[in-house]
């Protein structure tokens, strides 16, 4: 099953929308409910970064029987540190983002901490491509 979602930059409104797609499909797959809770939190997070980072992204979705493959693309400012990027509590998410509670720097810490597999590239000025594998069983 393969579903596709675009996500719109700073419309935190409809930020998740994604995620609570996944999540209704999943639960219709009778999925373990702590996979699809990871599985969610990671999307979420996601979503989140498009929003609050870039201009525009679109979420890819591909369902298997034994695992669920995510694919978050972006088209924004890029990640010039992906290592740096990846530490719990670093941000460059800015103060108006930062004020409606987000951008604390936890997203790809908690993609990462979520998913079983995780790849990130990024090019500045380009974008970013954030791959997220979870597997089905517990």
């Amino acid at each position: 099953m393969e579903f596709s979602y675009d996500v719109e930059g700073g419309n935190f409104a409809k930020a998740g929308n994604a995620a609570s797609s996944v999540k209704k499909v999943l639960k219709q797959l009778n999925v373990d409910p702590k996979v699809i809770k990871r599985i969610v939190v990671a999307l979420y997070e996601g979503e989140v970064n498009v929003v609050a980072h870039a201009y525009k992204g679109k979420v890819l979705v591909d369902i298997d029987t034994d695992r669920i493959y995510i694919k978050i693309e972006d088209e924004g400012p890029g990640i010039p540190d992906i290592d740096l990027a990846m530490q719990v509590g670093y941000s460059t998410a800015s103060a108006m983002v930062r004020e409606m509670g987000f951008g604390a720097g936890m997203g790809l810490p908690n993609m990462k901490r979520n998913a079983d597999k995780i790849n990130i590239s990024s090019k500045v000025g380009e974008g970013t491509i954030v791959e997220l594998t979870t597997n089905l069983s517990s």
